[in-house]
């Protein structure tokens, strides 16, 4: 296998295009795009995938909503027999949206992250013998990531019967406290984005990506939804382009206090324009999330996180202006 593009298409989506396009950089990123992304795992990869106690992965519901997800299990839950494939052995967590998206050829984003090292690896791919066991996922496109922007923390796994008090999952809305205790603090969350048409190109399908800041780099924009910076990355623009496409997207967020998860899906748009971006260096637009259905689940998590350091990166980017009543 060669480690570059092979296909004669692209390997970014008419979405993605755009917003190369709009921003400038569509021939150096589809050269940079040619080179990095492939359609299997690399050797390191697959390595690096087989070590993690969990993985993140963006899916999308009968109403075409994406929403983005956690799985985890002990040191190697997750297998790599070859080259175009993972094996994962786990159950899922207690309210997670995978109970009803994952499915037999169902898209899936997938986000390989260790945040002691910082090192993350991407791939889009499609879910295959599913069963209640586990399932695996195909790839589709894979490649790296840089490591800006994401805060070190050592993470062990520990087994659900071990974990303590008893699990509890319910509805929420913006305004519930612990989804407000959560965004306030939150230095790190997930973003799910999913586009496809007829064509069903390997370029297309579901996406997930990481996102880093400041604690509370996310924020209240009203009562309704949420505003976030999007600060400069690879130039794919794979969240931006599914975006443009389908303006919908899932959040998730980790509960380090209440080892639990806060999923949320709805609509979504990127502002290309406004006076708040000058409080961030290096942010050239802001995503706005309006959530349709939020559900909080907690002592459902069986990871523990020890917090080590933040970003370098984080010094230059500013923060929200202060809010005043």
């Amino acid at each position: 296998m060669t480690d570059a593009w092979t296909q004669e298409s692209s390997p970014f989506h008419e979405g993605e295009q755009r917003i190369q396009e709009r921003t400038g950089v569509r021939d150096r990123t589809e050269m940079q795009g040619q080179r990095v992304i492939r359609d299997h795992l690399p050797d390191q990869h697959r390595a690096f995938y087989e070590s993690l106690p969990f993985l993140l992965l963006g899916s999308v519901d009968e109403q075409g909503r994406p929403w983005a997800s956690l799985v985890a299990g002990p040191q190697g839950f997750i297998q790599s027999p070859d080259a175009t494939h993972l094996h994962l052995n786990t159950t899922l967590l207690p309210g997670d949206p995978l109970k009803k998206t994952l499915r037999e050829g169902g898209d899936l984003g997938v986000i390989g992250l260790e945040p002691a090292t910082r090192r993350r690896n991407r791939f889009n791919g499609k879910a295959s013998a599913v069963s209640n066991a586990g399932f695996d996922i195909h790839v589709d496109q894979s490649f790296g990531n840089c490591p800006k922007f994401i805060q070190t923390r050592d993470v062990s796994y520990v087994a659900p019967s071990e974990g303590g008090a008893s699990a509890h999952t319910r509805n929420a809305v913006l305004s519930d406290i612990d989804v407000q205790r959560v965004i306030a603090t939150a230095d790190t969350f997930f973003i799910a984005t999913a586009y496809s048409d007829e064509t069903r190109t390997t370029s297309m399908g579901a996406d997930m990506s990481h996102r880093g800041g400041k604690p509370g780099f996310i924020r209240m924009a009203d009562s309704t939804s949420l505003i976030f910076p999007d600060f400069v990355g690879n130039n794919h623009f794979n969240t931006l382009g599914n975006i443009e496409m389908n303006p919908r997207a899932g959040l998730l967020f980790i509960d380090f206090e209440k080892n639990g998860l806060i999923y949320m899906t709805g609509k979504a748009e990127t502002i290309w324009h406004s006076p708040e971006l000058d409080a961030f260096e290096g942010a050239k637009r802001l995503t706005r999330i309006t959530p349709e259905e939020i559900i909080i689940t907690q002592h459902t998590l069986p990871l523990r996180f020890t917090f080590g350091d933040y970003s370098p990166f984080l010094a230059k980017t500013g923060s929200w202006p202060k809010q005043t009543n």
